[in-house]
């Protein structure tokens, strides 16, 4: 006997085919045909449906690539600023000594934001997609000498058939790093196309939400001006590690304490440690310090490669212990391989991914669905931004969406709206981003020195 989630996963699984049979009667006898908005708003409830039902069923995206074919004619991809626009950005450092504490703190010229890349696919339907990754010049590269390759030609709404084709194809060479960095951003701009095609937003593509906006947190930014704002949730970050002075460490405690005096008791504080080099019984110490300052979770505390570090952590001062807060970690994880990991190994009791680093939204909905079957929370990096708020949204364990200050053109461009403490799911399709081709190229980053 069949189930009655069963029976709706085949229904959904069945519903394209009975629509299009349906259009064609109606083209037939020249009658008005719904609009793919139509549809595909009723398959993102189907899914829903199915996915409380406890059938495991993939979202309107597979029914979108039944459509009719688009193809892609064009794949391009930009280094580009963010935050600055400096001549001396990638300017090689000088060090003092062999001892320099900044050695252990440089990134190179690809480090975080500075290393934004978006790629532009174009399709033969004039359906234009944009999608942020990282990795500067290095994962441009990648995009044109490699991932292009496989995309030229294809049908851009096959979505999670292509994820798999490129990541498949890079194995010999790179599954995390630079080339999952390059693969988020082309995976980001075939769901932007997607969303565009259907008139949707991605969150609708992703099965839908049953709420339209989510609480912020702050990462860094003057508390007063948030609190104005509305906000109530805030982290503060420090580069630290074992290599701190004592009295950056102190300042950075008293700063965290103080926080939370200002703040009051209701308010969710965290902290981020961006530690690359932390050691377990430092993490302890320091966290045994901040728990007056009741953390909801920290940040960071050892390298990203030290899983089983991470696991101690939270049997020592997280959830599964006697501890006083939880662990989170993640920021610096790739696809749902490296954070299926994480979850098997109980490092973490929040998962952090960042949509342009993991793997795209591909990469993430398949993180988010592990993360939420071993019953943990999800909480993406950057989830305030128009890359990750649709699996911030879409996501039953997220809380909240990690928001920073806008201080430029383009960055205002991938941000979604904010209002009295809250991200709002916008309407606009695809990613509902403001960026246009020419505003890419005039944000585009120059690697000549």
């Amino acid at each position: 006997m069949i189930s009655a989630g069963l029976k709706l996963a085949l229904y959904s699984a069945s519903f394209y085919n009975q629509f299009t049979q349906k259009i064609s009667v109606q083209r037939m006898k020249k009658l008005r045909q719904p609009s793919r908005r139509q549809f595909f708003g009723q398959a993102g409830s189907l899914a829903y449906l199915a996915a409380s039902a406890g059938v495991a069923i993939s979202s309107p995206i597979l029914l979108l690539a039944q459509s009719p074919a688009l193809s892609i004619r064009e794949v391009k991809a930009y280094p580009i600023y963010i935050n600055q626009r400096s001549d001396g950005l990638l300017n090689a450092p000088t060090f003092d000594s062999d001892d320099d504490t900044r050695r252990w703190r440089y990134g190179g010229p690809f480090e975080q934001l500075p290393s934004a890349i978006i790629a532009v696919i174009k399709t033969d339907q004039g359906v234009t997609g944009f999608g942020m990754g990282a990795g500067g010049s290095a994962a441009v590269e990648i995009i044109d000498g490699h991932l292009k390759h496989l995309l030229l030609g294809t049908n851009p709404l096959n979505v999670e058939q292509l994820w798999d084709q490129m990541y498949t194809s890079g194995v010999f060479y790179g599954r995390r790093g630079i080339f999952a960095m390059a693969l988020s951003a082309v995976d980001n701009a075939l769901w932007d196309i997607a969303g565009k095609y259907a008139g949707l937003p991605v969150h609708k593509l992703l099965g839908g939400a049953d709420r339209d906006r989510l609480e912020i947190y702050q990462t860094n930014g003057n508390l007063s001006d948030g609190k104005a704002a509305g906000v109530r949730n805030f982290k503060l970050t420090t580069y630290g590690g074992p290599r701190m002075t004592a009295a950056a460490r102190t300042a950075y405690v008293d700063s965290v304490l103080g926080a939370r005096q200002e703040l009051g008791p209701d308010a969710r504080l965290m902290t981020d440690c961006v530690s690359r080099d932390g050691t377990v019984e430092w993490a302890v110490q320091l966290a045994e310090d901040l728990r007056p300052a009741n953390l909801y979770f920290m940040e960071e505390l050892l390298s990203p490669d030290d899983v089983f570090g991470y696991a101690e952590l939270v049997n020592r001062i997280g959830g599964k212990g006697n501890g006083w807060t939880r662990i989170a970690c993640g920021e610096h994880e790739y696809t749902h391989h490296g954070f299926n990991l994480l979850v098997q190994l109980g490092s973490a009791e929040i998962l952090q991914p960042d949509i342009t680093w993991c793997g795209g939204t591909t990469a993430g909905r398949r993180i988010s669905q592990l993360v939420e079957a071993a019953g943990l929370e999800i909480i993406p990096h950057r989830g305030g931004s128009s890359w990750g708020f649709p699996i911030a949204l879409t996501s039953s364990s997220c809380t909240m969406a990690e928001s920073f200050p806008e201080d430029s053109e383009i960055l205002e461009a991938m941000s979604c709206s904010v209002e009295n403490g809250f991200v709002i799911a916008p309407n606009e399709p695809g990613f509902g981003t403001t960026l246009t081709e020419e505003m890419v190229l005039d944000y585009r980053l120059s690697i000549k020195q």
